[in-house]
């Protein structure tokens, strides 16, 4: 043990006339880590990042990404080769279990999910409260939270028992309370689960079911939803991942968690970003100048920005992008539409792949550009697009927080580095407050 100790790889820090070794610590496809763990007990410094820019939070077996390279594999298996031969259900196992089901434990898994799909018949009321216009994301992060109250045996100590069941639930919950927010948004009454129907032909069917329009369900739109739910079901410890995390952490109920995972993903930064997409394409292709808005995005001086293309871990194409953009461009041509942003959507794409300026910044489309295209072509709301990733998502989430629970994780609380007024520089105005009070 001590020849293994003395041998391994480090990195030596050298601070005031004392050296401090640093392990380095190398993940199974050969990332590497220094292990900082015993910095500030050595040397009394910490460190600061920012951001996280640079700072691994956690070991996790879960998602991998090589952002230089376009890599997205969820549990060693390629998103390429899940988008082709797995369901969202198969996916969303696997992430939550390890590995891809079974014949016996994808039927078990789907019955689960089905049992499961029903809010209380009390948290129905609590549609009636929210005031007409709310998001629904909003709507959804509040009922998620309230959950915790009807279905109570989801915290750290007593989840043991009932972890199976309460993760299913959440999966499957989610996508009734994101339908009924919906139909509540709109005047129309409520649709309610089938026990017939698959995981996404379910959510189409309490989206667009009315008694005066029966909805018909289309293979190829139930196919494409699942495609577009397995691409965004996991992506490493993005921020809504790490909220999950660090709330997790603090050992809070599953629900409660995961409702800190959806208000994250709301804002405009992060899940938000493919509606703001959608808006952005609007005003470019109403404007008609493409060239205009590339060169805005180039300038220092302007505020402008644009959504989509980009991306804090991929440095070249984004793989879900490619998958997407493919997928979008085959879909309108089966069902007969043309959508003029998708037009858009590609003369940005043209334009911005040969400027030098976008290239030297790896300033390609991510997950968002093409994303709202697809939604809307298949009848989703814009106001609901930053939910379908939320519905997405949660697979992933819950496999983050199951994988902290089981790691003994400690509360998250990182260091800051103060730089705020001095007792010193203070010490005037404190002597004066003192005089006054005295007085």
């Amino acid at each position: 043990m001590a020849s293994e100790i003395k041998n391994r790889e480090c990195a030596v820090l050298k601070f005031e006339g004392k050296e401090v070794e640093l392990p380095v610590v190398t993940g199974t496809e050969g990332d590497k880590a220094l292990d900082i763990r015993a910095l500030r007990s050595e040397t009394g410094l910490v460190t600061i990042d920012p951001g996280f820019v640079n700072t691994a939070s956690c070991r996790s077996q879960i998602t991998y990404i090589d952002g230089e390279r376009g890599i997205l594999r969820y549990r060693g298996i390629p998103i390429e080769e899940l988008v082709k031969k797995s369901t969202f259900v198969d996916v969303a196992y696997l992430l939550v279990h390890g590995t891809l089901p079974t014949a016996q434990e994808r039927l078990d898994f789907s019955s689960m999910l089905n049992l499961n799909s029903l809010i209380h018949e009390d948290m129905r009321r609590f549609f009636d409260h929210f005031p007409q216009g709310a998001h629904p994301m909003h709507i959804l992060s509040t009922m998620i939270n309230a959950m915790a109250a009807f279905y109570p045996n989801v915290d750290i100590n007593t989840t043991t028992a009932n972890i199976e069941q309460s993760c299913a639930r959440v999966i499957s919950i989610v996508r009734t309370i994101a339908a009924f927010a919906y139909k509540k948004s709109i005047g129309e009454p409520i649709v309610y689960p089938r026990h017939d129907l698959s995981y996404c032909a379910n959510f189409l069917n309490m989206m667009f079911d009315s008694p005066v329009r029966p909805y018909h369900i289309s293979p190829e739109t139930v196919r494409l939803l699942n495609v577009l739910f397995i691409l965004h079901a996991d992506h490493e410890q993005n921020c809504s991942t790490s909220a999950v995390r660090v709330i997790g952490s603090a050992q809070v109920n599953l629900y409660a968690t995961i409702s800190a995972g959806i208000s994250a993903l709301s804002g405009p930064l992060h899940g938000g970003a493919n509606q703001a997409v959608i808006e952005q394409l609007k005003i470019i292709h109403k404007d008609g100048d493409v060239n205009k808005f590339i060169n805005m995005a180039k300038d220092k001086n302007s505020p402008f920005r644009l959504m989509g293309f980009g991306h804090r871990v991929y440095k070249s194409y984004d793989p879900r992008a490619a998958i997407i953009r493919k997928e979008c461009e085959n879909y309108l041509n089966r069902i007969g539409s043309s959508d003029p942003l998708l037009e858009t959507a590609r003369k940005l794409e043209d334009a911005a792949l040969k400027d030098p300026y976008f290239i030297e910044r790896s300033l390609y489309p991510n997950v968002d550009f093409y994303t709202g295209i697809l939604y809307r072509a298949m009848g989703i709301p814009e106001n609901m697009f930053t939910v379908m990733f939320a519905l997405a998502r949660l697979p992933g989430w819950v496999a983050h927080w199951r994988e902290m629970i089981g790691d003994s994780t400690k509360i998250v609380r990182p260091r800051q580095l103060y730089i705020g007024r001095t007792l010193q520089e203070i010490g005037d105005e404190l002597e004066s407050r003192s005089s006054t009070f005295l007085l």
